[in-house]
């Protein structure tokens, strides 16, 4: 087993953190840092798992603060941006039109007007107006009216 300074060990736990699998994280470990380690390793910093129950407390927290960062911010994921998929679609499409292969530029496109056309959210769009306009939405006024007191503090009523 490789020895692992701190800086590695919270690269693993920031990966393991969001979600990545142990082979991916020794393989991201492999890029970054040009270490081999095992997956066996890598599990070991996971304290969700049996393997990692004696995990220090630092690292624990750590994985801890990372997952719920993750989880919190879907943003921070470049796929939830509809931009971002638009872009790659877009980039994958003209693609497949150059390479002649119509039939997946054609699901591309398709998969694009579906994304703008927002058919895979669970939005929905209400309507409270009837369509004689009977029941057309009123606008709800509240007005804030201070209490009058006395010189003690104390309401008149």
């Amino acid at each position: 087993m490789a020895t692992l300074n701190n800086k590695v060990k919270a690269f693993i736990v920031q990966g393991l953190a969001t979600y990545m699998m142990p082979s991916e994280v020794a393989e991201a470990v492999k890029k970054e840092f040009d270490l081999e380690i095992t997956r066996q390793q890598v599990s070991s910093y996971d304290p969700t798992k049996a393997s990692g129950m004696n995990l220090a407390k630092k690292w624990k927290d750590l994985f801890k603060q990372f997952r719920d960062d993750f989880n919190n911010d879907i943003q921070a994921i470049p796929i939830a941006n509809k931009a971002y998929r638009l872009n790659m679609l877009d980039r994958m499409a003209r693609d497949a039109e150059k390479s002649k292969n119509r039939p997946l530029a054609a699901s591309l496109l398709e998969q694009a007007a579906k994304d703008v056309g927002e058919v895979f959210t669970n939005k929905q769009k209400v309507d409270n107006t009837s369509s004689d306009g009977s029941m057309a939405t009123k606008p709800t006024v509240i007005r804030l009216v201070a209490p009058k007191v006395d010189e003690n503090g104390r309401a008149i009523k």
